[in-house]
């Protein structure tokens, strides 16, 4: 019987893609095109390559821009705040993210989230979405000093949560960091499709979160 779900962040409740993109064009509005003549396309292109799908953070990221684009009057420091400060409101949740997040309430399920992050920064995203009233824990690395895949960091959730991994799922976008790992400690994994992997070697996948209700009573079914 599933007793628990678990979700990963970025990629899986938050539409990370929709959510950078509306940041850099609310960023270049606000302060790019004040102190630079590139367009505004080549901004928001360059800003979401040198990002790299969130796996780099954005010291390095703004650091190159400056460089690159040979910034006037603003420093990569600043920009890095303005990105801090501001990016919360420009997050874009997943279509049916608080409808489902309140099914398996209603339903008795025990939520979590493990995310990998710095602390502050994703709790206001997450804040931003208006759900954290749904979740029972919440681990982001930074806070618990240990980051996905490594499996003490899952393990630390189920124990929070009072679960144990046969009796919970975890549900993300990554197939090592979120699946993987996920498995490794007893869990089931829950893809959450991602054009960015394959879907080879995935026991159970949702293009969208509005299945995950119906996967979960199945599964308990099949239990």
């Amino acid at each position: 019987m599933i007793k628990a779900v678990l979700f990963d962040l970025d990629g899986t409740l938050l539409n990370r893609n929709e959510s950078v993109l509306h940041f850099a064009e609310r960023q270049y509005n606000r302060i790019i095109k004040k102190t630079s003549d590139i367009s505004k396309e080549t901004y928001i292109s360059r800003f979401i390559t040198l990002d790299e799908k969130g796996y780099v953070w954005k010291d390095k990221v703004y650091q190159q821009l400056v460089e690159e684009f040979h910034l006037a009057g603003i420093t990569w420091q600043e920009l890095l705040q303005d990105y801090v400060e501001e990016f919360p409101y420009s997050c874009v949740p997943f279509s049916y993210l608080k409808e489902m997040l309140a099914q398996l309430s209603s339903a008795g399920l025990r939520l979590g989230i493990i995310s990998n992050g710095y602390g502050r920064f994703q709790q206001s995203n997450i804040e931003s979405l208006g759900i954290k009233h749904f979740f029972d824990e919440i681990l982001i690395s930074e806070w618990e000093g240990l980051r996905k895949p490594d499996p003490a960091i899952f393990l630390r959730a189920l124990q929070r949560l009072e679960v144990n991994p046969e009796e919970s799922l975890f549900i993300g976008d990554h197939p090592r960091n979120d699946i993987e790992a996920a498995r490794n400690v007893g869990m089931l994994g829950v893809w959450k499709e991602n054009s960015d992997w394959s879907s080879a070697g995935m026991d159970y996948i949702v293009k969208d979160l509005a299945e995950i209700p119906m996967l979960i009573k199945k599964l308990n079914q099949d239990m």
